[in-house]
C-alpha cells in the first residue's frame, strides 16, 4: 500500500465498529482525507487524544481502496486541549471545522488556502487573541471568499455602483444600492458595515474596537450569508456562544 505523510487538522470523527474511528481531516497538501484510526477507542490507545477535532498533527497514512489508514500521529499543535476549556471557544471552533468540511467537498483535491485559514483561526482561538465570535465571523467571511463567494460591503454587489450603501442583500452578494435593493433586504448600521469589512480584510484594530451592537448585527448577517452560499445549514452555528 502506498504510504504518505502530511500535516492535518481533524475536522470530525465517528465510530467504526467497537474500537475504531473514521477521522475526517483537512490536510496541507492532500485536501480533505477520510481515514480509519484503528483501536483509538480503547483506553490503551496512544492515538486517541491525538485525533480529536481541532488537533493539528503530522500524520502518516497508508492509502487504502476506500478509506486510508492512519498508522502514525505526532501532535504539532494541541488546539483541542486549549479550546475545550472554554465553551465560547469550543462552539466557535466547532462551527469553523463544520464549515471547512462543507466547503471542501471533494476528497484529495488540494485545498491549501482553506487549510492555512483554518490553521490560523484555530490558533487565534486557542491563544484567545480576539473575541471568539469575531474570529469565527472573520473565518466564515474569508473562507467563503476563498471559495469564490466574497461579499461586497462597499460597492453595489449587483451593478457595481460605488458605495457606501445602506442595504445588504444576502442573495445579491452583499451591499446594494437603492435601485438594486430587493424587497426584504437588511439595513445594517454604518458601524456594522465597517465591522464586516474589517473582518473580511483581517483589520483587527478596527474589529476589536467595535461595539457589541455592531458585532451582533454582523454575526447575524454573516451566518445568513454563509448558509445561503453553502446551500446547507451549518448546524453548529446555532450553538455558538455570543457575548
Amino acid at each position: 500500500m502506498p504510504l504518505y505523510r502530511d500535516d492535518a487538522i481533524v475536522l470530525r470523527t465517528h465510530k467504526l465498529g467497537e474500537a475504531d474511528r473514521i477521522v475526517t481531516l483537512l490536510t496541507r497538501h492532500h485536501g480533505k482525507v477520510r481515514a480509519v484510526a484503528k483501536g483509538v477507542r480503547r483506553t490503551s490507545s496512544r492515538l486517541g487524544a491525538r485525533v480529536e477535532p481541532f488537533m493539528l498533527a503530522d500524520i502518516q497514512f497508508y492509502e487504502g481502496r476506500n478509506l486510508d489508514i492512519i498508522s502514525q500521529v505526532e501532535t504539532k499543535e494541541p488546539y483541542a486541549r486549549r479550546i475545550a476549556e472554554d465553551y465560547a471557544l469550543y462552539t466557535a471552533a466547532t462551527a469553523m471545522v463544520e464549515t471547512a468540511d462543507k466547503l471542501v467537498d471533494h476528497e484529495k483535491e488540494p485545498a491549501y488556502p482553506q487549510y492555512r485559514l483554518l490553521h490560523g483561526a484555530l490558533g487565534s482561538l486557542s491563544r484567545r487573541e480576539h473575541e471568539a465570535g469575531m474570529v469565527l465571523d472573520s473565518f466564515l467571511l474569508r473562507s467563503l471568499a476563498i471559495a469564490g463567494y466574497a461579499p461586497s460591503f462597499d460597492d453595489c454587489a449587483s451593478c457595481g455602483r460605488p458605495g457606501p450603501h445602506r442595504a445588504f442583500a444576502v442573495a445579491e452578494g452583499g451591499a446594494t444600492c437603492e435601485e438594486c435593493r430587493p424587497s426584504g433586504a437588511a439595513a445594517p448600521s454604518e458601524e456594522a458595515f465597517v465591522l464586516l469589512s474589517s473582518l473580511l480584510s483581517g483589520d483587527w484594530a478596527v474589529a476589536d474596537a467595535s461595539e457589541q451592537r455592531a458585532r451582533r448585527e454582523s454575526a447575524g448577517l454573516i451566518a445568513a450569508y454563509a448558509q445561503f452560499h453553502l446551500e446547507r445549514k451549518v448546524r453548529s452555528l446555532g450553538l455558538v456562544d455570543r457575548a
